[in-house]
């Protein structure tokens, strides 16, 4: 399903959104017509929307799209809401913009997913505050580990500090407390919720050297809530710790809002 501003979406549009690839997007996984977190993605569509195209969204009419396109639709789906501008030239980004929305679905995988196994990777997203559409060299970094027959890729920096993952946050258990990288990142909206329920948690750096001595580790995002980690690099992580289980069943206690 595609929709652009509440209508079926033409190849025309699309094909603008693939050459000029200039928006930014926010992906929701909605449970009978309700979606945890709605308020904070509504808040990132019109927070981005103001950092790249210096223009107003109106989060009342970006619901009614999301409203329009998945009434009747029961069960769980993934829906994305990307927000671009199909006449804006790749000759003249810097022209007055007219964003729209395009909204569309995909089907949800089944929770908890199966572990993951992650590359350390030294990569850092272009305006990485930003879910912005260039994701170029975020899927070159997972490509790459996954034809070293890892799962995905995990961020670090020039001084091998952890920060992210392409389309995921990360955290980790030392024992006591769950810990977030203090790192530039995408704050993710199902991150946030967790820290909010989550009671023993703070934001710290973390060294790619720190991983060793971590309990557990986990991705986190909208798509697999909490996927535990077993393994960075040749570090070995359990996928059974019991606060991979705690933070499931914080994170399922948070009221869903109704679109």
């Amino acid at each position: 399903m595609a929709e652009l501003n509440g209508s079926p979406v033409s190849a025309e549009a699309l094909v603008a959104l693939g050459l000029v690839n200039y928006g930014h997007f926010t992906s929701m996984r909605v449970e009978n017509e309700h979606i945890r977190g709605l308020s904070q993605h509504l808040d990132r569509l019109v927070r981005d929307c103001a950092v790249l195209f210096d223009a107003n969204l109106d989060r009342e009419r970006i619901r009614e799209f999301i409203r329009h396109a998945v009434t009747g639709r029961h069960g769980s789906f993934i829906v994305r809401v990307t927000v671009f501008d199909p006449k804006l030239p790749l000759s003249h980004p810097g022209a007055t913009a007219e964003p729209s929305v395009l909204i569309t679905t995909r089907s949800a995988i089944a929770w908890p997913p199966s572990a993951m196994r992650v590359q350390a990777v030294s990569y850092c997203r272009e305006l990485p505050e930003v879910k912005h559409v260039g994701l170029f060299g975020a899927l070159w970094a997972r490509r790459n580990t996954q034809r070293y027959g890892y799962d995905d890729a995990l961020f670090i920096d020039g001084a091998s500090f952890v920060s992210e993952g392409p389309t995921w946050n990360v955290g980790f258990f030392d024992g006591d407390r769950v810990i977030w990288p203090n790192a530039a990142v995408l704050p993710g909206i199902t991150m946030k919720l967790l820290k909010q329920v989550h009671e023993h948690s703070i934001s710290a750096p973390v060294s790619i050297r720190d991983v060793a001595s971590m309990q557990a580790a986990f991705a986190t995002n909208t798509s697999v809530g909490v996927r535990a980690i077993s393994a960075v690099d040749n570090v070995q992580l359990t996928d059974d710790h019991p606060i991979l289980d705690t933070l499931r069943k914080e994170y399922d206690k948070i009221p869903a809002e109704r679109i």
